[in-house]
């Protein structure tokens, strides 16, 4: 995984994060509930990114 991948993970998982605080402040269960997808999505991506290097390795 890149540097730059990695970056952008990151920052997707810091957006959802600010979704599901946001949600939780406003009371806003859709908003909430869409930060934590962003967070899961987020973390999915790197998990696939890391299985393609230990392919990449071998």
């Amino acid at each position: 995984m890149g540097l730059g991948d990695k970056i952008k993970h990151t920052a997707e998982k810091v957006s959802g994060k600010a979704k599901e605080t946001s949600g939780k402040a406003a009371d806003d269960d859709r908003l909430e509930a869409e930060g934590k997808a962003d967070q899961k999505k987020a973390d999915l991506k790197g998990a696939a990114e890391k299985v393609k290097d230990a392919f990449k390795k071998h």
